[in-house]
């Protein structure tokens, strides 16, 4: 896959998911912006030292990297975010959205905190570098310059299929997704594609969700290990997913699907308004006709 030195702008990407992307971006020749605050999982806390270790790696492997702080949920650190790598690299080819926290807790006993933080973070902290990021394309464009430029932005399994516990987590990976597809549709004309992974693996936002995993023998490979994530993120921000746009896929190990969304099924067209009585035979009928929602590994139950 041809690069010529194209610049790519991870965030989130001191550890995780995110290192991998850093690493196999450099790996396939880009330039790269190692973007992360080094909060803990729940957003607390911060520090330059994970960020300036996946920089080190870069170089270590011949690339080229920088470190960037910038709270990617704030409007101004976005916005410098964006700024600063198009003046240190003279340009932006590939923003991958990678930042989040999590604040699991149930429904009934969420705190609003709770709620907002993961938001914030996710949600607000995808919007604003993809906005920033949008206005330089549009710019660069509307001068008459070339662009072919990609967004990879990360939602989940909890958002588009559904997980106890994770209302906030799921709500902001559901506005993810669907913002992937609303702002495909909006940047195509300017020269830029958008997608979306669900990515599924073990890092410090789920290892507590297998605490028992056994360890994987040395030399086998490992579904789990996160850096699986990253070829597929490198291959939408290339010049050959120029024809894919507002897709999402499920990642996970070697396995690669694309998951298909909210779809009109089973209607009924009454010709007048209906009474609420009506309904009763109605809905139940529709329901009952309709695919059941998928599980949350994408699937629909049988039958």
């Amino acid at each position: 896959m041809e690069t010529d030195g194209r610049v790519a702008v991870i965030t989130g990407a001191a550890r995780g998911i995110g290192r991998g992307h850093a690493l196999e971006f450099a790996r396939n020749g880009y330039r790269v912006v190692v973007n992360d605050i080094g909060a803990a999982v729940d957003g607390t806390g911060s520090s330059d030292g994970p960020a300036g270790a996946v920089v080190e790696e870069i170089r270590a492997l011949g690339g080229e990297a920088i470190a960037n702080g910038d709270d990617v949920a704030d409007w101004s650190g976005a916005q410098h975010l964006i700024a600063s790598t198009v003046e240190h690299f003279g340009g932006l080819d590939v923003l991958v959205n990678n930042a989040g926290i999590l604040r699991d807790r149930m429904l009934v006993n969420m705190t609003e905190q709770e709620w907002d933080a993961v938001i914030h973070v996710h949600l607000r902290g995808t919007f604003a570098p993809m906005h920033h990021a949008a206005q330089y394309w549009r710019d660069r464009f509307k001068a008459g310059e070339p662009v072919a430029a990609s967004v990879v932005n990360t939602t989940s399994s909890s958002g588009i299929y559904g997980n106890p516990g994770q209302s906030n987590y799921g709500a902001a990976k559901a506005g993810i997704a669907a913002m992937t597809i609303i702002s495909a549709m909006e940047l195509g004309r300017y020269g830029v594609t958008v997608n979306a992974v669900a990515p599924a693996a073990l890092t410090r936002m789920t290892e507590n969700l297998m605490p028992d995993r056994p360890a994987v023998p040395e030399g086998q490979f490992d579904a789990a290990a996160p850096d699986n994530i990253a070829p597929l993120v490198v291959w939408l921000g290339g010049l050959s997913a120029r024809e894919v746009t507002g897709r999402v896929f499920n990642v996970r190990g070697g396995t690669i699907s694309v998951a298909e969304g909210w779809s009109a099924g089973p209607g009924v067209e009454h010709g007048a308004r209906w009474t609420v009585d009506e309904l009763d035979d109605v809905v139940p009928e529709l329901v009952a006709k309709a695919a059941p929602n998928a599980t949350q590994d994408g699937r629909r139950p049988a039958g």
